[in-house]
């Protein structure tokens, strides 16, 4: 897990969903990777988890960021957009 940004009003963290840990065991079964990026939308308290295409197409919007470092203001525009997908409380566990 790697958090990418967080300000006053979003978190996005990027989840390596099938990395191991130094002392687990390697599983003897191939499993699906399952990459991805959760954003948190704290104003609302609602977070969604991006996976498969919508990971690919915000992985090419990150980067495309580290390239062209955007303003603030057009970061939080993305993740205000994204943010519309959400609809999971945000849980402490």
């Amino acid at each position: 897990m790697q958090m990418l940004y967080d300000s006053e009003s979003f978190v996005v963290v990027q989840i390596h969903a099938n990395a191991l840990e130094d002392s687990a065991p390697v599983p003897t079964q191939p499993q699906l990777a399952r990459h991805g990026f959760e954003i948190v939308d704290k104003r609302s308290g609602k977070e969604v988890y991006l996976d498969g295409s919508w990971a690919e197409m915000f992985q090419e919007r990150v980067t495309a960021w580290q390239k062209n470092i955007p303003t603030q203001e057009e970061i939080e525009d993305t993740l205000e957009g994204y943010a519309e997908l959400a609809h999971t409380p945000v849980s402490l566990h």
